[in-house]
């Protein structure tokens, strides 16, 4: 089977590392891709989003089926162009992909499938979550405790573009929720928890992610399959009756309140940087399960099974998230890797065979082991043998996790 990976951050990368261990697979490709897919597979300069650039890739490589990491191709519709053209895609529709691309049509969508979540508000009044409706890069949604930041939150999200979404401001655990799915079914993939402030602490602005780990100690095992039923199945029943089946990844944020689990929000692909720490816990083959769901039956095909834990760390740009430095030379990647760290490309490029940064989020280091403690200690090693001059990373990562262990 020939596969083509669309994208070219951390994200896509592990998902190419992944689908590159499979007895099934023929070629392996990558539009744009980044220097560490290349490693894997071949790189094509195609953008994400130029569906007729895409499906040129898939003619002249013959590919068998295409994996969209990012959003915002889909919301645009990319799949649509390529399925149209009979190629078979691991990725939603534009119809399903709104589930992410608008937040008001999420909340629509949950409230018509029974779903808990957060209440929406009239406007910015403190305590509260003001939230741009549509894709913002991870960076469109402002926690407002006081009515000043609240005030000032209005207008940064008004800015992101299309209308402005408040909710009620949830206290609790986050945790991130996954399922392959076809339409229908859903496969539960292991739950992780990210951290999406810049600094300790969680403090400092917003990013796309900063690192993540999994298992979640908060659940026990089969609840991310409970959740999974109860959560995201609905989702899925109320979007194929709206005539808009979501193939590919459903994935819920979600707040663990003493209420219960609400739904934060809904995304339409794999979570960055959650990702580089599920797949690596995953026994099996992905293949299959990708394969399955974008030719619309998972019938008879398990989710691979999951052991161990995973912390990944992202290392980020000076200035990011606001403006990022590139161009910085980063070594030590090989070095990292030989104490059995897994390292993912997610903004880098190649510079006279010398890696330099080139984006905000640049690597993500991560850690595997027995236990949350063991990995985040391999990720951490790892993180001190790679040189990247004012890297900007957090200290804490699955720290919380540790601490709560057994």
């Amino acid at each position: 089977m020939n596969v083509l990976v669309v994208g070219s951050g951390g994200r896509e990368h592990a998902l190419a590392w992944k689908i590159a261990q499979s007895p099934e697979l023929g070629e392996l490709h990558a539009a744009p891709g980044n220097p560490g897919i290349a490693e894997a597979g071949s790189c094509h300069p195609v953008r994400a989003d130029d569906a007729d650039g895409l499906l040129d890739l898939c003619r002249a490589h013959r590919i068998d089926l295409v994996v969209v990491g990012p959003e915002a191709p889909l919301v645009a519709g990319v799949a649509d162009a390529l399925r149209r053209a009979g190629v078979a895609v691991f990725g939603p529709g534009a119809a399903a992909a709104r589930i992410e691309g608008s937040k008001s049509f999420a909340k629509e969508v949950m409230r018509a499938a029974g779903v808990p979540t957060a209440t929406e508000l009239d406007g910015p009044s403190a305590p509260c979550v003001v939230k741009a409706d549509g894709l913002a890069a991870g960076k469109g949604v402002f926690v407002c405790r006081t009515q000043k930041e609240a005030d000032a939150a209005w207008p940064r999200a008004e800015a992101l573009g299309g209308r402005v979404v408040v909710e009620e401001l949830l206290e609790g655990e986050e945790i991130s929720l996954f399922a392959l799915t076809d339409g229908s079914r859903a496969l539960a993939l292991p739950a992780a928890q990210d951290a999406k402030r810049l600094l300790d602490g969680d403090r400092g602005p917003n990013t796309g992610g900063m690192g993540s780990y999994s298992p979640v100690p908060l659940l026990g095992p089969g609840e991310a399959e409970e959740l999974v039923a109860a959560i995201l199945v609905p989702v899925l029943e109320q979007l194929a009756e709206r005539g808009a089946p979501f193939i590919g990844l459903l994935y819920a944020g979600l707040m663990v309140t003493a209420d219960g689990p609400k739904v934060l929000e809904f995304n339409c692909r794999f979570g960055d940087p959650e990702t580089q720490a599920i797949l690596p816990l995953l026994r099996g083959d992905l293949l299959p399960a990708l394969a399955g769901a974008a030719s619309g039956s998972l019938a008879g095909i398990e989710a691979p099974g999951d052991a161990g834990a995973a912390v990944t760390v992202v290392l980020a740009s000076p200035g990011y998230p606001e403006t990022a430095e590139v161009g910085i030379p980063i070594r030590g990647i090989e070095a990292a890797r030989a104490g059995g760290a897994l390292v993912f490309h997610a903004g880098t490029a190649l510079r006279e065979g010398v890696v330099v940064s080139a984006g905000g989020r640049v690597l993500d280091v991560t850690g595997v082991g027995r236990t949350c403690a063991e990995a985040r200690e391999r990720a951490y090693e790892a993180v001190s043998l790679i040189d990247f001059a004012g890297a900007v990373y957090r200290r804490d990562i699955a720290l919380k996790a540790v601490h709560v262990a057994p």
